[in-house]
């Protein structure tokens, strides 16, 4: 009998997770200023119920790549269907699972500023056409982003006759810095955008047809996780579960990095101060770390 017992307690520890202190929470952040700031309201609401942290900035790529490795607990930025090809091999191996949508209506294609799509450019079958004008280039973002890698394959496939242009992957503030820099003049320019974001503000934009078997029509974010981990970490997997964002609300806050040099952590701490009512729904099921009442303890860490 103290033997069976024995296999029996050993079996149990076995069959634990692996990850049992939950007490502190690992996120990707691709560098996006979208997922900066849903991962920077994330963090302070997760310190606010006495979690510790830690956000890491990765590649798309790599972020799926940590998920399946257990690196990375939580990713806030999963847009579908544009990482819909990166993504389906990590959920066919059940290695990482998509938690639920915290973003409604988003966009993601390339796009013109509104004077070029008037000359012509109206879909990604006129873009050949204005070669010169557009000096043979497509802006893109970050090297290894899945939308580059489409618009790079369309390039050497000569798909819509692009064989002749580049893809200039940069970062999201490089990339914008070339729009705004062609657009003060009036030159035309293509690159990829995306709502939500304050460029839909900033500039009179058009978003080009012709990319939907890739970047599909209005999309969704996922909140992503590794295989396990809400049931593993119920308090934090209730949290991210009641997490849903809106477009005002993201714009709201990107604007203010963006446009008025706010730090991430700055201009989210500020939109939770003044929408504490948004944010209060999202607490319902969750306890602090130490089982207290979440409302009190985020209002306390807020200076509300």
């Amino acid at each position: 009998m103290k033997f069976k017992a024995t296999i029996s307690a050993l079996a149990v520890i076995a069959a634990a997770p692996a990850f049992a202190d939950c007490s502190e929470v690992t996120f990707s952040d691709v560098g996006w200023t979208d997922i900066t700031t849903t991962t920077a309201t994330a963090t302070h609401i997760l310190e606010g119920l006495g979690y510790k942290v830690d956000t890491k900035v990765l590649s798309v790529p790599v972020t799926f790549a940590s998920l399946e490795s257990d690196d990375v607990d939580v990713f806030l930025g999963n847009w579908i269907p544009a990482q819909s090809g990166a993504i389906q091999p990590y959920l066919d191996k059940g290695e990482i699972e998509q938690l639920v949508v915290n973003l409604e209506g988003t966009k993601y294609t390339l796009a013109v500023p509104t004077y070029t799509y008037e000359r012509g450019l109206q879909s990604y079958g006129d873009i050949a056409k204005f070669e010169e004008s557009l000096d043979g280039k497509i802006y893109g973002i970050e090297p290894g982003n899945e939308g580059n890698d489409y618009l790079i394959g369309l390039t050497e496939n000569d798909t819509h006759g692009l064989k002749n242009f580049e893809v200039v992957e940069s970062s999201e503030q490089g990339m914008l810095a070339m729009v705004s820099r062609n657009y003060k003049d009036e030159k035309d320019v293509v690159f990829l955008g995306w709502e939500p974001h304050p460029m839909n503000a900033n500039f009179s934009l058009k978003y080009l047809p012709g990319g939907e078997d890739f970047f599909g029509g209005e999309g969704v974010v996922y909140t992503t996780t590794r295989k396990g981990y809400a049931e593993e970490c119920p308090n934090v997997g209730q949290l991210l579960k009641n997490m849903k964002f809106s477009l005002a609300m993201e714009n709201e806050v990107m604007g203010a990095i963006l446009n008025d040099g706010e730090e991430a952590g700055d201009a989210t701490e500020a939109w939770i101060k003044a929408n504490f009512a948004e944010v209060e729904p999202w607490l319902e099921g969750v306890t602090t770390l130490d089982g207290g009442d979440a409302v009190a303890a985020v209002k306390a860490h807020m200076g509300l």
